[in-house]
């Protein structure tokens, strides 16, 4: 069967539709939010004050994520050497897809009667460590999706697109079929299929399967139109080689200081944006008092404003390159971070509301279609730069390096903000160091060449 670039191009668009559910349900919507809500509960159980206990369940969420991003930083930039100098992709893909599917389906043994803080972030951590390795070798393939750089702006939107309308249709899917509200009933009115129970939160642990299985199921195209381009003089993994090479381009990555400037940059306003997404469901949850029906809403929102922009941006970024979408998105989320910091279920900007307004919650909904807009094309744009700034021959060792600067610190954010709600006790104060990560990736961009250096 001939593999037209068209149907390449498609492939490698269904990596983002399959893998983006870990993000949409899991991290942000529904997963976050019942850990919180089941940790906090079983804290208040054993004697700790209710906004001690969310502050500490949030707490406990951010140091889990900030030991993923540790090992994921260390390991990235070496399997991303290595695939290069093997030219051999394809079976870390599959690898790393077995710990998506294996993680993601782990968290169905979460039940509240035994929960258990470690097993669930043990699960989770080792769905993410699947799912964000898989993303840098599949990254990689699109610096041969087109050969002309201005198309791969479009097409990384594009994709990005695909991946948040993807993310839409699973949560969609969840909170319609699966997840009851406090009626009882799904959002479409229905009794939850398969005859889950919500006393042990069965109707949202089935979350971690159904995404599991959304990858099985979608994975298919990318794993039928993708494959490695042959390097007849590579051998078999060359793990020493590739180390080496590694050694070798972080020696000489001062020579190279766009590139560097980049990675820094994106290290920054990266973290910040993860930061954003990954405690904005516990944020809702915990200090505006949403149900889970009520963040499921708020991430089809985000999820669709994110899909709707990322396909804008792609073409935006076509026409004038990603930097200004870049820089344009990092503003934006600046605001927006003051914002959400800024609301409590009684006021906003300090200006009190009292107890009934609506107004808290309806801002809140519009920061998070500004973060599902921002964000994604932020991503989608940051994706494009970076094949601009690394060299074209070690493309998978760039985006190694790429999410080596974005895990570097992957774990601050999630340890800052951990640290800044145990001392404040505070969920609210809590989130605000992300407002510092955004200033310093901002500020960092202006020694980025919009171009690259090796284009010259």
């Amino acid at each position: 069967m001939a593999i037209t670039p068209r149907k390449r191009i498609w492939g490698w668009y269904f990596f983002d539709w399959a893998s983006q559910p870990f993000n949409t349900l899991l991290l942000t919507f529904i997963f976050g939010p019942y850990f919180a809500q089941t940790a906090t509960a079983a804290l208040v159980e054993s004697g700790m004050d209710l906004s001690a206990a969310k502050a500490q369940a949030q707490a406990y969420w951010g140091y889990g994520l900030t030991a993923t991003g540790v090992l994921i930083a260390i390991l990235a930039p070496m399997l991303g050497a290595v695939a290069d100098s093997s030219g051999r992709r394809m079976p870390w893909i599959w690898l790393f897809s077995v710990l998506y599917v294996v993680g993601s389906a782990g968290l169905w043994w979460t039940a509240p009667a035994d929960f258990s803080v470690l097993w669930a972030l043990f699960f989770f951590g080792i769905g993410l460590i699947g799912m964000e390795f898989a993303t840098i070798f599949t990254n990689s393939y699109l610096p041969e999706l087109d050969p002309d750089p201005a198309e791969r702006g479009r097409l990384s939107g594009s994709g990005w697109a695909f991946g948040y309308a993807g993310g839409v249709v699973a949560l969609v899917v969840m909170i319609a079929l699966f997840q009851a509200g406090p009626s009882g009933k799904t959002m479409a009115g229905l009794s939850p299929l398969l005859g889950l129970d919500s006393v042990t939160k069965a109707d949202t642990r089935i979350v971690g399967p159904l995404t599991a299985l959304w990858y099985v199921v979608f994975m298919i195209p990318f794993f039928m139109y993708i494959r490695d381009t042959p390097n007849p003089a590579a051998e078999r993994y060359q793990i020493g080689n590739g180390l080496a090479d590694l050694g070798r381009t972080l020696r000489h990555l001062p020579r190279h200081p766009s590139l560097m400037a980049y990675l820094g940059s994106s290290m920054f306003y990266r973290d910040a944006l993860n930061g954003m997404y990954t405690f904005g469901g516990i944020y809702a949850l915990g200090v505006l008092n949403w149900s889970i029906i009520d963040i499921g809403i708020f991430g089809i929102l985000a999820a669709v404003s994110g899909a709707v922009f990322c396909w804008i941006g792609g073409r935006v970024d076509r026409r004038v390159g990603p930097m200004p979408v870049i820089v344009t998105c990092c503003i934006i989320l600046i605001f927006t971070s003051g914002l959400i910091i800024s609301l409590t279920p009684t006021s906003v900007l300090g200006i009190d509301l009292g107890e009934n307004s609506p107004l808290p919650d309806i801002l809140f909904y519009v920061a998070g279609a500004l973060i599902g807009a921002a964000g994604g094309a932020l991503q989608a744009s940051s994706r494009n730069m970076l094949t601009r700034q690394g060299d074209p021959a070690r493309m998978t060792e760039a985006f190694g390096l790429y999410a080596l600067s974005g895990k570097a610190t992957s774990f601050l954010a999630p340890a800052l903000i951990a640290v800044a709600s145990d001392v404040s006790g505070s969920q609210r104060w809590g989130i605000t160091p992300v407002v510092g990560l955004f200033i310093i990736g901002l500020v960092l961009l202006a020694w980025v060449k919009p171009q690259g250096e090796f284009a010259e």
